[in-house]
């Protein structure tokens, strides 16, 4: 989580958060299916989920960029897609009743990762840690993770810390088979010393935590 690794490499991920009216969640859904194609031309897309347990009415996608000049050209590209502004945004920004998006770089220790097969759910953990960075509490995060890891109930997919957006936040993502499978994981791993003592050091520099569980669309390569 130091400073060093992630400084060295350009590539950032841009998260983004977006609240849908209600009544409009399956339209924005089936837009976004048939339409992402001219987005995806541009740069590339990691995910792009609807929320099923923890949140409603939200989707949350991951793009990939290079370096900020990227996703500045990247930017100016698709304001000038005809196909693009006309054929989605023209039509999906109505259906939008919020947006949020944060920067983050992947720690160090981590690669992007891939379920083992397609299907299965996801879930996006946000660690809200105590100011400081990850000098203070990044190794302990670290050996919380791992533990979980250790267990084998679960896939790790990807860990993120914030760069731009609310700072000492850590965004995590699981991949299992189903809910439930994630459900019996987690009390098997609650009941495992080495997971009990790592999570026990962790808490001490964590401030809030939220889970919400994710279902991905059709035209996301995470599947």
């Amino acid at each position: 989580l130091a400073t060093g690794p992630r400084q060295n490499n350009g590539v950032f991920y841009e998260i983004r958060t977006y609240d849908i009216k209600p009544a409009k969640m399956k339209e924005f859904v089936e837009m976004v299916n048939k339409y992402l194609h001219f987005r995806t031309a541009h740069s590339e897309l990691v995910g792009f989920w609807s929320s099923e347990l923890g949140a409603m009415n939200k989707v949350l996608h991951i793009w990939k960029y290079d370096n900020f000049a990227h996703r500045t050209t990247v930017r100016q590209a698709l304001a000038n897609d005809k196909d693009w502004q006309g054929k989605f945004i023209s039509a999906a920004l109505p259906l939008i009743e919020k947006q949020h998006n944060e920067v983050a770089y992947l720690v160090p220790w981590c690669q992007l990762g891939k379920p083992p097969k397609e299907g299965g759910v996801y879930e996006w953990v946000t660690f809200q840690m105590k100011p400081g960075g990850p000098a203070l509490w990044g190794e302990a995060f670290r050996a919380a993770i791992n533990a979980h890891i250790n267990t084998g109930y679960t896939t790790l997919i990807g860990v993120f810390h914030t760069e731009y957006g609310l700072l000492n936040t850590v965004n995590v993502l699981w991949w299992n088979e189903s809910p439930d499978d994630r459900a019996a994981g987690r009390h098997s791993a609650h009941e495992d010393a080495r997971v009990v003592a790592a999570v026990r050091n962790s808490v001490r520099f964590l401030e809030s935590q939220k889970n919400v569980l994710l279902i991905p669309l059709q035209c996301s390569p995470l599947k």
